[in-house]
């Protein structure tokens, strides 16, 4: 057994030229297939970090339109529904437009203890609810701009105008990886009392209600209460799961989520019929070898098992370098985006598939070789060489 992985080691490396150009192929089309993979991914993570027992309330009409702060209370009176809070979009720019980064007016209180993924120490925690003017941050929007406890942060209102200065009280961090550490929370408080002081329509308005329930088997039967409580109102409901709220964000770039998937198997495909061209070349070159063999008593099987195992070697090595170069190329590109996608990592399963697809190449590129190999005659194999 070793004889044989040994020569079919020096055949994978006989023409060195050939077989470092095809790995090098192979090891671009893994980096790329898990880049594309892991945006995929990320677009989703939203939607895979909600939780069963959180709702979404908001306008039926759109999202854009606030809803009156007095639903709280009569949202909070449904059977079923444990806390309620609500936060408010703020859509800020920080120093400059390329500062993109998601900027909610909250209840602090309500609001942290429907996330209790967020972590903050109890220090940071107190003072964030005793300071009006108080902000926290998520560690890796912290970590890209710099800030530090106790920062002014000063934000230029868009969609409420005027410049606003918020002192930086915590910094959290997820209770897991796939937690977004890229938001800013301020008290709604804050927000609520400059709109009162210009007299503006949208003091004691909220963008969304967040509603905690005690079971996640209630969703549907809490959701269609609360929009019948304000069913033929001015301002009526529309309330779904967190998961099913973020998955509506992914729907309208539905399109763009499809290419990307469709990219992704389409470099897989060139990959393949590069890995093809390479087994076939190889097995064309070495017909009067496979001919001798067959003259000695090998078996077609054997053959077959040389081009294969050759095959494979060349895509598991192709694999391995391209799966190693796949974390750092991911750490810079996410680097790059900023906070498009709050999330951006590779998952196991992505490493997993990324091997597991170099594999399935290095076999299907060697199917065809093989069988041709296996199948030739020791006289037509001579014949042929001429």
């Amino acid at each position: 057994m070793r004889y044989l992985l040994l020569l079919i080691i020096r055949n994978a490396f006989r023409q060195k030229l050939r077989t470092i150009l095809t790995m090098v192929g192979i090891v671009i089309a893994t980096v790329a297939f898990g880049l594309l993979r892991t945006a995929v991914e990320a677009w989703y993570a939203g939607a895979e970090a909600a939780s069963a027992t959180r709702l979404i309330t908001r306008n039926a009409i759109s999202l854009v339109f606030p809803l009156p702060l007095s639903y709280q209370n009569k949202i909070q009176q449904i059977e079923g529904v444990a806390t309620t809070s609500y936060s408010n979009w703020f859509g800020g720019v920080y120093i400059s437009e390329k500062n993109f980064f998601p900027q909610f007016a909250i209840e602090p209180r309500s609001y942290l203890k429907l996330y209790p993924e967020y972590l903050l120490s109890p220090q940071e925690e107190r003072d964030f609810f005793r300071d009006r003017q108080g902000a926290i941050t998520g560690e890796k929007l912290a970590q890209k701009y710099g800030w530090k406890i106790g920062d002014v942060i000063p934000i230029r209102g868009t969609i409420y105008p005027g410049d606003w200065n918020f002192i930086l009280r915590g910094i959290y961090k997820g209770a897991s990886e796939r937690i977004d550490e890229t938001l800013f929370l301020f008290h709604w408080e804050y927000l609520n009392e400059k709109l009162k002081q210009t007299g503006a329509e949208r003091a004691n308005h909220v963008g969304a209600y967040v509603v905690g329930i005690e079971q996640a088997s209630q969703a549907a039967q809490i959701s269609q209460a609360i929009d019948g409580l304000f069913a033929n109102s001015l301002a009526e409901t529309l309330t779904e799961t967190e998961k099913a709220f973020q998955l509506g964000f992914v729907a309208m770039t539905e399109v763009i989520v499809t290419i990307i998937e469709v990219v992704s198997f389409v470099i897989l495909i060139i990959i393949l019929a590069v890995m093809a061209n390479t087994m076939a070349m190889s097995a064309r070159e070495r017909k009067r070898e496979y001919a001798t063999l067959k003259a000695l008593g090998f078996p077609g099987s054997f053959i077959a098992l040389l081009i294969t195992g050759e095959s494979m070697v060349i895509a598991l090595v192709g694999g391995l370098f391209g799966l190693l170069l796949l974390y750092p190329a991911a750490d810079s590109f996410a680097s790059k985006i900023g906070t498009f996608f709050p999330v951006f990592r590779v998952t196991p399963e992505t490493a997993w598939l990324a091997m597991g697809i170099a594999l399935v190449v290095g076999l299907a590129a060697a199917a065809i070789p093989a069988w041709r190999g296996a199948a030739v005659s020791a006289t037509e194999g001579f014949r042929q060489i001429g």
